[in-house]
């Protein structure tokens, strides 16, 4: 994927989880289905887990996997996700897209995207990804991977700016934390406009 040691992904606070999503680019692109409903530190530690576990994160072998076994496997103490049966089938879902449509090569996702807008529509077709974390990705990778193609900035919209606002701007504990906040006075604003 990248040099992890020139861009490492930190968001777990675990040396070992983070090099694995910084080196694997199927494992971040797996982190970031998983952070929903979650803790983002501990959503980013799940391809960390099921590696462990299994022995490989290749989307070919995660694909071809006996559905109840890796649902059993995400499930294990400490589980994936707060909900490992639901994940386990989302990620193995994950994985044969990418088989099928990249050749199990995740990094193509964004190594063969000519622009913001073309990255930010390849994210979308994944299963899973809505519009806002589309974005969020875009941001992750311009930010922490730089991935830059023309126009990011306006496919990753409001997550390309300064600030603290997604899993895209954590660095640190200190980070994570505002992000946190940042999150946590958007619900509170959404939820103070709708009354």
């Amino acid at each position: 994927m990248t040099d992890p040691k020139a861009h490492p992904v930190t968001v777990t606070g675990d040396p070992e989880a983070d090099e694995v999503n910084s080196s694997n680019a199927f494992a971040l692109v797996v982190s970031l289905m998983l952070d929903q409903q979650y803790g983002v530190e501990h959503a980013f530690r799940g391809p960390w887990k099921v590696l462990n576990r299994m022995g490989s994160f290749e989307p070919s072998a995660i694909a071809a996997a006996d559905p109840e076994e890796f649902k059993a496997l995400c499930s294990q103490t400490p589980a994936i996700h707060r909900f490992p049966g639901s994940m386990a089938g989302r990620m193995q879902e994950l994985a044969a897209f990418i088989v099928s449509t990249y050749d199990g090569d995740t990094a193509r996702l964004w190594e063969e995207a000519d622009s913001g807008k073309d990255l930010l529509k390849r994210i979308q077709a994944l299963p899973g990804f809505g519009k806002q974390k589309s974005q969020i990705f875009v941001a992750l990778l311009a930010k922490q991977l730089d991935v830059r193609p023309e126009g990011w900035e306006a496919a990753a919209g409001d997550y390309a700016l300064e600030g603290h606002r997604s899993v895209a701007d954590i660095v640190d504990q200190d980070s994570l934390l505002k992000v946190r906040e940042f999150k946590k006075q958007k619900k509170a604003a959404a939820k103070a406009s709708a009354s």
